[in-house]
Parts: C-alpha cells; sequence; structure tokens
C-alpha cells in the first residue's frame, strides 16, 4: 500500500497551503504509513524531522470524553444524570435570550449534555469569569475552582434543545477530577496515556518541552482580515493570497499552570496521538494489548446524539453529511458529506490543523497535525479523508 495520493496530498499541502505537516496512518493495529514534509521553523527553513510536539487544539476533545466514558463503565454516572449532583454550582443556570433577556432555565443540565456540546455554553473567554477565576486561584486557575465561576455565566438556551460549540469539554474534565479526585492531567496519564504506551503528550509545557514544540504560525490574507479567534478558524476558511506569520507555541485556551484544558490542552507527538487514534479504531483496545474502552462503548461514542433541531444547528460547511456523537462527528449521510469514508467513522480537528479520523469498520485510524491557525485551505479535513480511503482501495 503505497499512498500515492496522500503523499502527494501532503506536499502540496506543505508547498502551498501550510508551513508543514505530518500524518501517520494505522490499519489493523499497524502502522502503514508515516510521513512529514515541510518546515517546523518557516523563518529559519528548518525541515520537520518527525519528532515535533504540536499544540492540538480541540482534537483533546477525543481524549477527554475517553475519560469520562471511563467513568460511565464504571457506573460512577449516566449520562442522564443532571451535572449539579456533581458540581453543585450548575445547580441554578440561568439562559440569556437573544434580546438580553435574562431568565432561570427550566431543565437541569445533564452530563449527555456536556458529551455532545448541548449544555447550551458559549466559548467566551471575555466574560467575569476569567477574571474571577484568576483571583480565587491566584492566577494559577485551578481546573474544578475555575469552571465553578464559569459556572455563573447564563447559557445561550435551554439545557438538552440546541448544539453549540462550547467550554462544555472543559466541565467534562472538571467532572472527571471531581469523580475520580485527581487532577484531571494525573487521571488521563494513568488511566488513557500510560496504558496506550503515550509517553510524550503533555498538558503543560515545561522549557524541555516547549523546545520540541513546532513553531506555530497564522495566515494572513494580503487584505488584512485574519481569523484570530481559535475557534472560529475551526470552521471557516481564508484567502488564497497571504503571509504566514509566526504567533508563539502558546495556547490561549490554556488560562494557567493548573488550568487542565478538557477542550484544548493537550501537547503531543503525531507518533503518540496516532496510537491512541489506533485504540480507538481497534474498539478500545491499544497496541500495547490494554483496553482503553470497550467495543459498546465506543459504538455509543460514534452514534449521533443529535435531534432535527440540533443538527440545523451542527451546520459547519465541511461536516455536512455528519452527525455529533459523544464529543465527536460522526458521518451519518455520504450523499450529502460527498466523502468516501464508512458510516460511522468519527473523530475530531484542532484549530492549527490536527486531524483525529478513526474507523472501526476497517481498524483504521489516521492522525494528522500541521501548525498553522486561520488555515489557508479550509477544506483540507474531508480532502485529507478521501485521499486515504482513495489510497485504501
Amino acid at each position: 500500500m503505497e499512498f500515492k495520493n496522500l503523499k502527494a496530498f501532503m506536499d502540496d499541502m506543505a508547498q502551498n497551503h501550510t508551513v508543514g505537516n505530518d500524518c501517520e496512518v494505522y490499519l489493523d493495529g499497524k502502522s502503514v504509513f508515516r510521513y512529514f514534509a515541510g518546515y517546523s521553523d518557516w523563518e529559519n527553513k528548518t525541515q520537520l524531522n518527525g519528532n515535533e510536539l504540536y499544540n492540538i487544539y480541540s482534537c483533546s476533545k477525543v481524549a477527554t470524553v475517553t475519560a469520562g466514558l471511563q467513568l460511565l463503565e464504571q457506573g460512577k454516572f449516566l449520562l442522564s444524570d443532571p451535572l449539579y449532583e456533581y458540581i453543585p454550582e450548575f445547580r441554578d443556570m440561568y439562559i440569556k435570550t437573544e434580546n438580553g433577556e435574562i431568565k432561570k432555565a427550566e431543565n437541569p443540565i445533564t452530563i449527555r449534555d456536556l458529551f455532545t456540546m448541548s449544555a447550551g455554553f458559549t466559548y467566551d473567554f471575555e466574560s467575569g469569569w476569567v477574571e474571577r477565576a484568576k483571583e480565587i486561584t491566584n492566577g494559577k486557575f485551578d481546573t474544578v475552582a475555575s469552571i465553578k465561576e464559569f459556572a455563573k455565566e447564563p447559557i445561550l438556551f435551554e439545557p438538552g434543545t440546541h448544539w453549540s460549540y462550547s467550554l462544555g469539554h472543559d466541565v467534562l474534565a472538571g467532572l472527571v477530577s471531581v469523580i475520580s479526585g485527581k487532577k484531571f492531567r494525573e487521571y488521563m496519564k494513568e488511566n488513557v496515556f500510560e496504558p496506550v504506551g503515550m509517553n510524550e503528550t503533555y498538558y503543560h509545557a515545561t522549557p524541555e518541552i516547549e523546545q520540541r514544540i513546532a513553531e506555530q504560525y497564522t495566515f494572513v490574507p494580503d487584505d488584512g482580515n485574519a481569523i484570530t479567534d481559535i475557534v472560529e478558524a475551526q470552521r471557516s476558511g481564508s484567502a488564497k493570497e497571504g503571509y504566514f506569520e509566526n504567533v508563539g507555541k502558546a495556547v490561549s485556551h490554556i488560562l494557567g499552570d493548573e488550568y487542565d484544558s478538557g477542550g484544548a490542552g493537550i501537547i503531543t507527538s503525531v507518533a503518540d496521538y496516532a496510537k491512541f487514534c489506533a485504540a480507538l479504531a481497534n474498539y478500545g483496545t491499544a497496541l500495547t494489548g490494554e483496553k482503553i474502552l470497550s467495543k459498546s462503548t465506543i459504538e455509543l461514542m460514534r452514534t449521533n446524539h443529535l435531534g432535527d433541531a440540533q443538527l440545523k444547528d451542527f451546520n459547519w460547511q465541511h461536516l455536512l453529511g455528519y452527525g455529533y456523537g459523544l464529543g465527536v462527528r460522526t458521518h451519518i449521510n455520504p450523499a450529502v458529506s460527498g466523502c468516501l469514508s464508512n458510516i460511522g467513522e468519527f473523530g475530531w480537528g484542532g484549530a492549527a490543523g490536527a486531524t483525529v479520523i478513526v474507523d472501526p469498520k476497517i481498524n483504521l485510524a489516521v492522525f494528522y497535525a500541521q501548525h498553522v491557525l486561520n488555515p489557508r485551505e479550509e477544506y483540507y479535513q474531508p480532502r485529507l479523508k478521501n485521499v486515504v480511503y482513495a489510497d485504501l482501495g
């Protein structure tokens, strides 16, 4: 299996759309493709060597929901449980309507709402909760203390009625911490990363880790209309002409040394996160032989959980033909998506270009990374899927 389409696609992306990229493909538990092209440092023209670390932003969510589902398997909660039973600060929630009116929510936020982005939360870091969390934690932003401040912010709609991309998985990370009695990073290391054999995946950068992180860029169009919001960067594209600007290696959504972001916190290598993707593709059994989830849980994870009204909200252009499962997109209609992947292929993407593709039907896992916010080619994710499946025959 030569993966000619995938190699050519990556070369084109590296030369014409991004600074550099790196990808690994697993099939039936074996690595069948690993390739990297372009630069880790655009200014100094330093070639990628395959050992770089990347901020994977929202691809972190796939690992976070895996942790949450482990606790579901242990009977620690039901998806239908109200969130306030575990974190009382979420008991009384208020909705801010489009006309600015504030009214009390009739229904509680459930744990299912956290997984499915149906809680009504926002991705707003500019409201008062960040400053309050900074003050009460002396700038360390303890995860649980921070989300308790977030609980004081109004929500967008009655819980469970719509879909809205949000900080729900950061709240889920706090829930995992509360239930397990451990810092989220510790839980992840002990129950996900170590069982899978991931020894270079982190939540916070030391000087040694930062040195290995590839330089991070944004694409600035010649018209000056760059997308600076990293959430918006996941669903929007940009102009064809412009230049790459180095924006440093930090992630704005990691608030402090104690804030383990479930939604955007992971720093990892392609080789390491590909092992995690391979475990999901193998119905929860890692290359090490360790089981991190059961087959039935993987099936629940990749089942569409959105109703008709919520699917109308889930309308990102590059995700047409997909539903949303427990923290992952899931393929439901190839006639609409135009994608070559199987029904039930699932995964998610990250603001700087990381992409998870998992297909348990054929035990396929793909992890792709680049390090450019506001990517120059907005539809690289469905294109990537198509070239992979074409190469598989």
